[in-house]
């Protein structure tokens, strides 16, 4: 069986690492370049740079921040924001990137997806949804969760599998810095969707919410989260221990 994978999420704005809640309510937690060389020594296995507001901006991801971080980090880095076209891709990777995330990018043009995967191979392709509940369904959301598109979260994941994407992080909107656990319940219905890796995001406001992603979300290759590492509520070492003695299998 596959390791599970831990992994911490630096959302950055304006050269800062920041967290809020529901996509909202943005605070400034720490540099960037600090945490990410934390991150790097501390076990998680692997790390999410998202700049946050680049798409919503209408502006370029910030390559200087992106090449300090990636220079301190040599397990895989994932990075997201302003990911628009293939040269988006390019200059991402050519700054230190192991994969490159899309999602408003994939949004207004599925086809990027695809064209992605064929030059630089489908394990470099993360398709990023952002989602929360409107009505019966869930509704996928661009520009940072600001924007609402009618698309279905679970077919827009399909299609994702379908054009080429290697992976899949789902964000939930709902449970986005509210610490009462992951989204269970939407991660199934996307995991019973495709057959590539899942990241599950939102919602962990302890070690024990992992053990439940891993336990109760079938298919959940990963758990990602973000202030609980920042602040030190949890750490990554201890909680892959804690994972490991109940059976769950970790990169320890």
């Amino acid at each position: 069986m596959l390791a599970k994978r831990v992994i911490p999420c630096l959302d950055v704005k304006d050269g800062r690492v920041v967290k809020g809640r529901n996509f909202t309510g943005l605070q400034d937690v720490s540099d960037p370049v600090a945490l990410a060389r934390f991150y790097n020594a501390s076990g998680a296995d692997e790390l999410v740079f998202y700049d946050i507001t680049a798409s919503h901006e209408g502006r370029k991801l910030f390559a200087e921040t992106l090449t300090a971080v990636a220079s301190q980090v040599f397990i895989p880095l994932t990075v997201g924001g302003g990911i628009n076209d293939l040269s988006d891709f390019d200059r991402v990777l050519k700054c230190g990137a192991d994969k490159v995330s899309v999602n408003s990018g994939a949004i207004a043009d599925p086809g990027i997806v695809g064209r992605a995967a064929k030059k630089y191979g489908d394990q470099c392709v993360v398709l990023s949804i952002d989602a929360k509940r409107v009505g019966d369904r869930y509704e996928v959301f661009s520009k940072g969760g600001r924007v609402p598109t009618g698309i279905d979260a679970v077919e827009w994941a399909r299609r994702g599998q379908e054009e080429g994407a290697g992976e899949i992080v789902l964000n939930s909107i709902d449970t986005d810095g509210v610490k009462r656990g992951f989204d269970i319940e939407m991660l199934r219905a996307v995991c019973d969707a495709v057959s590539i890796p899942v990241i599950a995001s939102g919602g962990a406001g302890c070690a024990e919410h992992f053990l439940t992603l891993f336990e109760e979300g079938p298919g959940a290759d990963a758990g990602l989260a973000a202030s609980i590492f920042h602040y030190g509520e949890v750490d990554i070492r201890a909680l892959k221990a804690m994972l490991a003695s109940h059976g769950v299998p970790v990169r320890l």
